[in-house]
């Protein structure tokens, strides 16, 4: 089966570095807020959709109600709808939900949203009455995710050390591409922002935590460091015998964003930019690789998807990767026999950083942008999750 999204029927907070100027804000009380704002301005009423999603990986207060409780807050109280949490991959399983949706109940209009906050993440106190004394645990949820896979027994900076010494990547390798990226996020800034702008507001008001008053502004991301080959040069491994400094990974962050999925070219023409391009979900696919080996996922995802799509690399004209560490686009390309120049134009999150659910939304949204600046063509997104894990979609606008 293949889906449809409306061109323009997408948008994207700017990414706020954890701590920064988002972390007051309750992320799914903040995403509804969002898609208000972007719904209205886009002229689409929530009585077109008839199905909704909502990706969240870091739990929130009241959390439990999840997608209701975000439609409810949009005025869609028609709308029920799973909750989906696949951490890092939840924005492509977010897509594949709303077309399973389209397969199997007859759904036309499907809205799906993601939104994270890692700043402030919840303190967690599990009881165990048959433990001595009846003390429970206790765990950061945010730190303790990152740093403790509870199978693969190593924190995700173990898995990208893994691939590197696997797939046999240096320090200097995984510098030159973080360098890369960073000039790839200038191109996205140029003549005032032009390309985000296609996505993203020009100048997002920041609200206080009860949404009454704009506090700021943000002109973009907030919390991108500029590249500096000296002082990457400096840096020593975060892991002991390791190869991925600091400089080689992203950063957590806050945000959110969302999309419009159709089943029929038909519905996604209503309610697209008039005169757009048609975008064609043409598969979705997930991979798990060998255990403590992460950023290598992506590429049996992609694998998979591509036979799906019943196409090959070679036809593929825009790559875009959620790629958490510099080792997954080195290990991606080797595997592609790629050059990993020609992946991530305009930005990456490896750059813009990682709020988690809602990253690979917003990678997506730039692929199709970007597609549509070239005159069409096909795009591939892949990226890992937690738990060795990986998704990737293919899409083809014309």
């Amino acid at each position: 089966m293949t889906a449809f999204i409306p061109y323009g029927a997408y948008w994207s907070t700017p990414f706020a570095r954890w701590q920064g100027s988002f972390a007051h804000l309750h992320s799914i009380e903040f995403a509804a807020h969002v898609t208000k704002s972007a719904l209205a301005e886009r002229d689409i009423g929530v009585e077109a959709f008839d199905f909704a999603a909502y990706g969240l990986t870091v739990p929130q207060y009241r959390s439990f109600y999840g997608t209701p409780w975000f439609t409810a807050m949009i005025g869609a109280t028609h709308l029920a709808g799973p909750t989906v949490n696949q951490a890092c991959a939840t924005g492509a399983r977010l897509l594949s939900t709303a077309m399973g949706e389209m397969a199997t109940s007859g759904v036309q209009t499907a809205l799906i949203a993601s939104g994270d906050r890692t700043s402030n993440g919840p303190h967690a106190y599990y009881p165990a009455p048959d433990k001595p004394g009846g003390t429970g645990i206790g765990e950061n949820i945010v730190m303790e995710s990152f740093n403790r896979d509870p199978f693969a027994k190593c924190a995700m900076v173990d898995t990208a050390d893994n691939v590197a010494r696997k797939v046999g990547i240096t320090t200097e390798e995984q510098h030159e591409v973080a360098a890369y990226r960073a000039a790839q996020y200038e191109d996205a800034l140029k003549d005032d922002r032009a390309f985000q702008k296609r996505y993203m507001a020009a100048a997002f008001a920041v609200p206080d935590a009860g949404f009454r008053k704009t506090i700021k502004t943000l002109n973009g991301d907030e919390g991108i460091y500029p590249s500096s080959p000296e002082k990457m040069a400096s840096l020593k491994p975060v892991m002991p015998d390791g190869s991925v400094t600091f400089a080689g990974q992203t950063h957590p962050a806050d945000g959110s964003a969302a999309l419009v999925v159709c089943a029929t070219e038909d519905r996604a023409r209503a309610l697209g930019k008039p005169g757009g391009p048609i975008i064609e979900v043409l598969a979705v696919a997930q991979g798990r690789d060998d255990v403590a080996h992460m950023p290598a996922a992506p590429i049996r995802a992609a694998h998979r998807a591509l036979d799906l799509a019943a196409l090959t690399i070679d036809d593929i004209d825009v790559i875009k990767s959620h790629n958490p560490f510099a080792v997954n686009d080195i290990a991606f390309a080797r595997a592609f026999d790629l050059d990993w120049k020609k992946m991530n134009n305009f930005g990456s999150s490896l750059v813009w950083g990682h709020p988690q659910g809602p990253t690979g939304l917003r990678a997506l949204i730039e692929m199709i942008e970007e597609l549509e600046i070239r005159g069409g063509g096909s795009g591939l997104f892949q990226g890992c999750a937690a738990g060795d894990s990986a998704m990737a979609v293919i899409l083809k606008v014309r």
